[in-house]
């Protein structure tokens, strides 16, 4: 009879860390009917293993990194839920973690925890929680306030783009939601990002670069990522049929690509549309220089439109 209970056991505490990416706490050991004895007898012959106080590694001491996230979010309490920078690496909205594992959790929850940093906030609501591969954190509208508040400009409108790339969040739908929330820090920032003249969807470093060129010169804001003449393009100013390529590969590319590039503007040529491609070197070393050249063709294109237009018919 012993014996079938300690099985029973065992199967339940290897189910439960299966749904937790190999993690366990005190609390749910005690609650699946283990006691203290039965965990630290668990705890010597190494098949539980210390990660924070009272959360547990099950039967090997290495995990991965939703492991820890999980068990930093447990330590923390069952109001706890993963936050701010490593929400959003969670989210598949950053690529570079954190020096500590970032927590959002209510006022009232005082645990600190080594390599965890707790953020306590007054103004968690259901609609800031959320769950993604199985461990709690905060929604991807939460997550981008409170990016917005700590990571700057620049990595908050990446995390933005590619929010909308996933489809977790629609820009002007995140823009209507805002409108609706307590002010919060973060929020400012997040709107002047999502503003109707200053959030361009990109897809890479890159493009953003050349778009703060283009505020900094002046110029009329492209278009971005749209599909012209059956390819999509970086930038389409369609008001002076020009299209802006910005090519991080440009000396690399295999011949194929090259084949493909050329038939690119090739069929732009032919639509009438005026072609430029700047390389990531010249955004990044002469941006003076990528500036005058877009402003001037702009500026011719511009005077070849007055003048077909005040023409006599």
């Amino acid at each position: 009879m012993e014996g079938k209970r300690l099985q029973a056991w065992s199967s339940a505490v290897w189910a439960l860390a299966d749904r937790q990416h190999g993690i366990v706490t005190r609390g749910q050991l005690l609650g699946l009917g283990l006691s203290s004895k039965a965990i630290e007898h668990r705890l010597q012959r190494g098949r539980l293993h210390p990660l924070w106080r009272g959360v547990y590694a099950v039967g090997r001491p290495e995990v991965g990194q939703l492991g820890r996230w999980m068990a930093a979010v447990l330590s923390c309490g069952p109001e706890a839920l993963l936050g701010c920078r490593s929400a959003a690496q969670l989210w598949g909205l950053l690529d570079r973690p954190p020096p500590a594992i970032e927590i959002v959790a209510p006022t009232h929850v005082l645990r600190s925890r080594p390599g965890i940093r707790v953020r306590r906030q007054t103004h968690l609501s259901p609609e800031d929680r959320d769950e993604c591969r199985g461990i709690p954190v905060t929604s991807p509208t939460a997550t981008l306030i409170d990016l917005a508040a700590q990571a700057g400009r620049e990595r908050t409108e990446a995390a933005v783009n590619a929010a909308d790339r996933l489809g977790l969040i629609d820009p002007e739908e995140l823009c209507a939601v805002l409108a609706t929330i307590s002010p919060r820090p973060g929020m400012r920032v997040l709107r002047e990002i999502l503003g109707r003249h200053t959030f361009t969807r990109t897809d890479s470093a890159l493009e953003r670069q050349f778009l703060r060129l283009v505020r900094k010169a002046g110029l009329p804001m492209p278009q971005t990522q749209a599909p012209v003449n059956g390819f999509r393009v970086d930038f389409h100013w369609p008001q002076f049929g020009l299209v802006v390529e910005t090519d991080g590969l440009r000396y690399h590319r295999t011949p194929a690509q090259q084949a493909r590039d050329l038939r690119r503007e090739q069929v732009h040529a032919a639509a009438g549309l005026a072609t430029l491609r700047f390389s990531a070197a010249q955004v990044r070393d002469e941006p003076a220089r990528v500036r005058a050249t877009l402003a001037a063709v702009i500026a011719r294109l511009q005077e070849e439109l007055n003048l077909e237009a005040s023409s006599p018919l």
